[in-house]
């Protein structure tokens, strides 16, 4: 079990998203006070299926949503007294899409060093030393620097795509379905690289995903989101052998196990969907 006695890299306090609709009185909730911790070197999976508002909220938590109400801080201090500078610095995406998250026109060298030279923090020399460091950390050559997005297959563009969230040395790092563009096999070399990159850089990880499998393999917790709120929140071993929501189970139910014999949780008979908040 993981130990909560670490300090907290992230957290939303009571964090709501509310967003227009036009033609409509009552706005969409998409996040409704949802109260979240990330602890320091944990790896926390946010799952749920599409439109919980999972996506909604790993976009305030990396500063590109403000909260309607409630907050979101980072290691104790409230996100929107960041700069953005000063945010990226601590806290840095990695993307769903590797095929659309790399621009084309530009060699790897330029693409992984951007946020680097954005920072203005060093120079020419010192930002090839740490980029040929990086493209070594995710197990890609060092001649890679001077090749196009289009000369690597998906999992190596996504080696790259988490060789330049590393850059400028975060402490967070927020993926989005970091695998689901890849093929089976390519899915668990990411998935170790991120475990690897982890223990080595002492990273935090937010999770977001539907895939049960990458939850099991990568995460020391899980929080299940549904209808924008969070129902469940545990160690990630306890949450899959036995939930204690309805909407857990169902969501459970719903993945095929690799034993066909094996014992899958039970749906209440009498579990109905909330419906949503639109009006």
């Amino acid at each position: 079990m993981f130990d909560k006695a670490r300090n907290i890299s992230m957290e939303t306090a009571m964090a709501t998203r509310e967003f227009a609709i036009k033609g409509k009185k009552q706005p969409f909730v998409a996040v409704n006070e949802v109260s979240l911790r990330l602890y320091e070197g944990e790896s926390l999976a946010l799952v749920g299926e599409s439109g919980s508002g999972k996506t909604t909220l790993s976009r305030m938590m990396l500063g590109l949503l403000e909260p309607t109400r409630g907050d979101v801080q980072v290691f104790g201090r409230d996100i929107s007294t960041y700069s953005r500078l000063q945010l990226a610095a601590l806290v840095q995406p990695v993307f769903q899409d590797p095929y659309a998250s790399l621009n084309p026109r530009k060699r790897l060298l330029d693409i992984i060093s951007m946020p680097l030279r954005a920072a203005r923090k060093v120079g020419h020399d010192e930002t090839r030393h740490r980029v040929e460091d990086l493209l070594r950390k995710v197990d890609l050559p060092v001649s890679f620097a001077e090749r196009f997005p289009h000369e690597l297959s998906g999992g190596q563009r996504q080696r790259v795509a988490i060789a330049r969230a590393l850059i400028n040395q975060p402490r967070i790092l927020v993926c989005d379905e970091p695998t689901s563009a890849l093929d089976v096999s390519v899915q668990a070399q990411i998935l170790e690289l991120l475990k690897t990159l982890r223990v080595a850089m002492n990273l935090s990880y937010l999770i977001v995903t539907h895939n049960i499998g990458v939850v099991a393999e990568l995460s020391d917790r899980v929080a299940v989101m549904y209808n924008g709120r969070i129902v469940e929140d545990g160690p990630v071993d306890d949450v899959l052998s036995s939930p204690t929501h309805d909407y857990t189970r169902r969501l459970l139910s719903a993945v095929l196990p690799v034993d066909p014999d094996l014992a899958r949780p039970l749906v209440s008979p009498d579990f109905i969907p909330p419906q949503t908040s639109i009006s």
